[in-house]
């Protein structure tokens, strides 16, 4: 017979991706390699399978017949001697594995950790820590535990790692990439997805995750919120692309949260799945998808008045911000709008291929000419060298952020009227965009057209990807800007293609110039006819946000409302804990401007609305007297209704009951 225990450690190897090069060098240790580290520690965002990790690595200490010592920092107390008692056998027996996973909660008990507990340890022994955040640095840089210690960020999955996943979970092949994309390679919302199967990925065209998903995602990759202020500020940077403490502050709804901006930024930043950027705090892909898809289902109407905000926010920024922070600004504004079928079909997200750019420089000209003759040919690449002696500043290049490597540039020429007779004798696509505006709207003398020339990424060529999102960006916000602009144009060699993706956003001119081998297609909008922010105004208009799939009634079940009930009232003279009660986290309180304030008006008259039945004048008394009135002890509430505290009590239990009751049917029904 095979035990419960083996049957489960094959289930987990089964079930196991990645991890290898963690896998490999414990398995070093075991072996008693004396090279091998002794302390393993494992930190990273939760979700990210840390505790996973260390259940396979706990398996593969009881296979080489190690005594395993398992400590959760959850129930961890302050005083080193518990830790030191619940941990003994490390101290004691050779060969022991020490294993403390949710480090995060007992990371007080760190530097007593490496400076008194570890150098004790029996012979051979070895211990694996995992935590949300990094150890601190001064033990990383010491020279003696720098040579026993390894530390690893667990990454999220690759593209590969996750479609295995989902492939072996039967996930069907239509939905694959649209989780996927929702769980940005973070391994527990990848096996959530998994464990619905693809009934529960829905049958939408954009999946969404279900209540009980998101409950569980929530709790597992953002822990406990303390108030609703910072609840918002999450809240904005699930939808932001990248939020500075100036867009917080813009974007916050309150005076009272405005004003703490600096300190919710702070708090934002300590989040362990929060990344920070040249342009401020990134959260980690699945995090940010949790919190936007959470509040989109529990407050719609809410995540709309932020994301209105947001790009209220970007469009002034476009108007009046400087000229060196103003190219990002419609990459953002796009990014908040990127679930609309116009954008999908325009624009992309991944990370995969993260680039960012820089002015071109002398020396790039030999890199960026061989790209473009083994993309576009010869004649194209000496039309390159021709622009790039003529209009340097309007080519930028591109590196991928993971390697450095230079894998593309782009060209944005700003043509003045009248045009200039050698252009149009050089380049045919620029002779065909003057052509165009000569037949169409002629430029008077002064002004000038933009043309997006050339948009050269070899390895993703004339396809969506971040380096067309960022050049597309930086010629939206040059139109906004520039005076005299009549027309923008943009080139694709694919025009047929191109022609349905820039539908209902760029004019087909019907011009195909032809460049040695090539055929081009000419794609314009006239700024005199439409401005840009009017342009991109018509984007956000158009957007509709489609519903979560398989949302219940409720973000809670009848239990947990019920208790949330309960919880509301213990801590209504305790303004911080009422502020991170679960009840702001239901429907009730979805739409409230001010939650805090407006829950606490609805839950005084929903008691007061007791007394309209008969059976609950007694349940308002004790509900009041035991809640509200400032009775320090449910004895002293007794008192001072001068009951017998058995009915009291009573009366309470009959109050709490009918309060729930008429709480969940708002929560359920919307119904006064």
């Amino acid at each position: 017979m095979v035990s419960v225990g083996e049957r489960l450690s094959r289930a987990r190897v089964q079930a196991f991706i990645g991890r290898d090069e963690q896998l490999g060098r414990f398995e070093e240790a075991l072996a008693g390699d004396p090279q091998a580290p002794f302390a393993f520690y494992v930190y990273g965002p939760g979700g990210i399978g840390k505790s996973t990790l260390l259940r396979r690595l706990a398996d593969h200490a009881r296979a080489a017949g190690r005594l395993l010592v398992e400590l959760d920092g959850r129930f961890a107390d302050r005083d080193p001697a518990d830790f030191e008692r619940a941990a003994g056998p490390f101290l004691d027996v050779p060969g022991t594995v020490l294993f403390v996973d949710s480090f995060e909660h007992c990371q007080w008990l760190e530097s007593w950790l490496w400076q008194h507990f570890l150098p004790r340890a029996a012979d051979d022994t070895l211990v694996v820590l995992a935590g949300r955040r990094a150890p601190q640095p001064q033990w990383t840089a010491d020279p003696a535990w720098s040579r026993l210690l390894h530390v690893t960020e667990l990454e999220p999955f690759s593209d590969d790692q996750a479609r295995h996943l989902l492939t072996a979970a039967r996930i069907r092949p239509e939905l694959r990439e649209r989780v996927m994309r929702f769980a940005g390679g973070n391994p527990l919302a990848l096996s959530l997805a998994a464990a619905a199967g693809s009934a529960g990925c829905g049958r939408e065209e954009i999946w969404a995750p279900s209540a009980d998903v998101l409950r569980t995602l929530l709790t597992g990759l953002i822990g406990e919120v303390p108030t609703a202020a910072h609840r918002r500020a999450l809240e904005v940077a699930a939808q932001a692309r990248s939020t500075s403490e100036e867009l917080l502050a813009a974007v916050l709804p309150g005076e009272d949260d405005r004003h703490d901006a600096h300190l919710l930024f702070s708090w934002l930043r300590d989040l362990p799945f929060m990344e920070s950027t040249r342009q401020g705090l990134y959260p980690h892909d699945a995090a940010r998808e949790t919190l936007a898809a959470d509040l989109r289902w529990r407050a719609p109407n809410a995540f709309e008045t932020i994301r209105r905000r947001l790009a209220d926010e970007y469009l002034r920024l476009l108007r009046e911000a400087p000229e060196d922070r103003v190219w990002t600004v419609t990459d953002e504004l796009f990014h908040l709008f990127r679930e609309g079928a116009t954008l999908a079909r325009l624009r992309t997200w991944s990370r995969e291929d993260e680039v960012h750019e820089r002015p071109l420089h002398p020396d790039d000209l030999d890199v960026v000419l061989r790209m473009a003759e083994e993309t576009e040919g010869a004649a194209s690449a000496e039309l390159v060298r021709y622009w790039a002696e003529r209009q340097p500043r309007a080519f930028s290049v591109y590196r991928l952020v993971s390697t450095g490597r230079t894998v593309a540039f782009t060209a944005r020429l700003a043509l003045s009227s009248p045009p200039d007779p050698q252009d149009l004798a050089t380049d045919p696509v620029v002779a065909a965009a003057w052509a165009y505006t000569e037949a169409t709207a002629p430029v008077a003398a002064g002004a000038h057209i933009g043309v997006s020339r050339f948009s050269v990424y070899p390895e993703r060529y004339q396809v969506p990807s971040r380096v067309i999102d960022l050049s597309s960006s930086r010629a939206q916000a040059e139109s906004a800007r520039a005076k005299g602009r009549a027309y923008g144009f943009a080139v694709y060699r694919d025009a047929e293609t191109w022609a349905a993706r820039v539908k209902g956003t760029l004019t087909d001119t019907g011009a195909r110039p032809r460049v040695g081998a090539h055929t081009y297609g000419l794609f314009g909008v006239d700024w005199r006819q439409e401005p840009v922010e009017a342009w991109l105004q018509r984007f956000i208009s158009a957007t509709e946000v489609p519903p979560p799939a398989g949302a219940g009634p409720s973000p809670l079940s009848r239990a947990a409302f019920d208790q949330a009930v309960r919880e509301a009232l213990a801590h209504w003279r305790d303004t911080g804990a009422f502020a991170a009660c679960a009840l702001l986290r239901t429907r009730l309180a979805a739409d409230f401007e001010e939650p805090v304030d407006e829950l606490r008006a609805l839950l005084r008259h929903a008691v007061d609305d007791l007394a309209r039945d008969p059976r609950g004048v007694r349940a308002r008394e004790a509900l009041t007297a035991g809640h509200f009135s400032g009775a320090p002890t449910q004895e002293a509430a007794a008192r001072r209704l001068g009951l017998p505290y058995g009915t009291y009590r009573r009366h309470l239990r009959q109050g709490l009951d009918l309060l729930c009751e008429a709480l969940w049917q708002r929560e359920v029904h919307g119904s006064g």
